[in-house]
């Protein structure tokens, strides 16, 4: 993410503290207001504005006469008991769509979502053509296939394994949609206890339930015109899957204690690791409600599918850290050979965390098989050893062979004989032995073995073709 200077206009100590803080560590540099008196070079440099409670009217009116004409063009973040809506957005020229409302006790998931709509806001900022990083087969269908519903208002369901990137997806949905300059808000139905979802989802009004001190908007609400992303579906209550299909069948809601119908303009994306269909079988999850989510399901390939996006899936991160002020890390192809070894459980997750962990060890250096924590190159210490073995075998036996004569090695390596070979052959003999090895050794799963073999599986399913291999084998 960029990082910009922004502004904090609070009175409240403790408040501007806590936004300052929250700012620091997701990567801007804000600058409390109670600091500037004048014009300078930082003010200049501000591309965003917090505005606190209901005492900071003044204070905001004056600090915007400072930015002059720079202003007009800023995003602004709002504090929910802000005295903003009422006074000072009547009397200033200043958009209401560039103002995006956070609420005390402050969240970090709450603010980071915030940022991200402030960025979109912000002039050049993130555009609608965002895609999916990754050149390999099946990111270029994955990619297809969001530019092909962006476009339409229709429910997505996003499908795949834990860390695959299911949120960007879905972001990658919104911003190349006709909703992009509307709100994208995300909430994860699995993390939050269920007696709570209804009103994280719906809201609710003054007096609702115990803690209730005052009206909320629910994030069908703060979606409104845009998109609500619903991560982790499969995790929700049955009762809660009842109203959430009320909802997206009917397109109104209420607010928890409250009695007033409300219509909602907003598109659906859902997302889970879960298989849906094994929870309906379970009496988990209702019928009903996998059908009006999937209008469009689209499945995810996990990292171990993709492979070939390694090296691309690398600079994006490296990029990302530049952003953040860390130094860039550069994976030797030892190393990315080990790491195409791995099994990835944690996918693209797992991945970013590696680099960011690589460059934090290794900054602008070059990360070696070596250097990767043990998990990482575990096969290919294995290999090692194993070649080591092998060399000193053939060192061994070449020292004890007749001078006239071959011997061959394991793996059909030998000694080149008196009278020659035909090295075509020879060399294929040794890689269907070696493909034999690794079929043998994984089951005759073609994928696993690839692996094993350190190339792509199109590129091992073509020799078992061209040797006669492939009968009887999975894929």
């Amino acid at each position: 993410m960029q990082k910009f200077n922004f502004l904090v206009i609070e009175s409240d100590q403790r408040r501007a503290e806590s936004v300052i803080s929250a700012l620091y560590f997701l990567g801007y540099r804000p600058q409390h207001g109670a600091d500037c008196d004048s014009t300078d070079e930082s003010t200049h440099a501000w591309r965003g504005v917090y505005i606190g409670g209901i005492g900071e009217v003044a204070e905001a009116e004056r600090q915007f006469a400072l930015l002059g004409a720079v202003s007009a063009q800023m995003p602004i973040l709002l504090a929910s008991d802000s005295a903003w809506a009422e006074r000072f957005g009547a009397a200033s020229s200043l958009a209401a769509a560039r103002v995006t409302e956070i609420e005390f006790p402050l969240r970090y998931e709450q603010l980071a979502e915030a940022m991200r709509v402030v960025q979109t806001r912000l002039p050049g900022g993130q555009s609608g053509g965002a895609r999916f990083v990754g050149q390999s087969a099946p990111m270029t269908r994955v990619n297809a296939l969001i530019r092909q519903v962006a476009p339409f208002d229709s429910s997505v369901l996003v499908l795949g394994e834990s860390g695959t990137g299911k949120e960007m997806v879905a972001r990658a949905i919104h911003e190349n949609s006709p909703r992009r300059d509307q709100p994208f808000v995300a909430i994860n139905c699995g993390a939050i206890p269920a007696e709570l979802l209804e009103s994280e989802l719906f809201g609710h009004e003054k007096g609702a339930f115990t803690g209730a001190i005052s009206a909320r908007k629910g994030r069908f609400e703060m979606a409104e015109g845009g998109t609500l992303f619903l991560d982790e579906i499969g995790d929700m209550s049955l009762p809660m899957q009842v109203k959430l299909l009320r909802v997206l069948q009917e397109r109104v809601y209420e607010r928890v204690g409250g009695n007033r119908s409300q219509r909602c303009d907003v598109r659906i994306i859902a997302a889970t690791h879960r298989n849906l269909e094994q929870s309906i079988a379970h009496d988990q999850f209702r019928e009903d409600l996998y059908y009006r989510l999937s209008v469009f399901p689209l499945e995810l390939p996990s990292l171990h599918e993709r492979l070939e996006d390694l090296p691309v899936l690398v600079s994006e991160f490296n990029k990302r850290l530049v952003r953040r002020g860390l130094g860039m890390v550069r994976f030797s192809d030892g190393a990315l050979q080990a790491l195409r070894a791995y099994p990835w459980p944690g996918n693209v997750r797992e991945l970013s965390n590696l680099v960011e962990r690589m460059a934090i060890l290794y900054p602008h250096g070059e990360v070696r098989a070596s250097d990767l924590p043990e998990k990482y190159r575990g096969r290919m210490v294995s290999d090692e050893v194993r070649g080591a073995a092998l060399l000193t075998l053939m060192e061994d036996r070449a020292l004890s062979a007749p001078e006239h004569s071959m011997h061959t090695m394991p793996g059909g390596l030998g000694l080149l004989p008196e009278d020659g070979l035909d090295l075509k052959d020879h060399l294929a003999d040794i890689e269907v032995g070696m493909i034999r090895q690794a079929l043998d050794a994984t089951g005759g799963v073609v994928a696993h073995a690839a692996r094993l073999l350190r190339m792509q599986r199109t590129t091992l399913v073509e020799k078992l073709r061209k040797y006669g291999l492939q009968n009887g084998l999975a894929a």
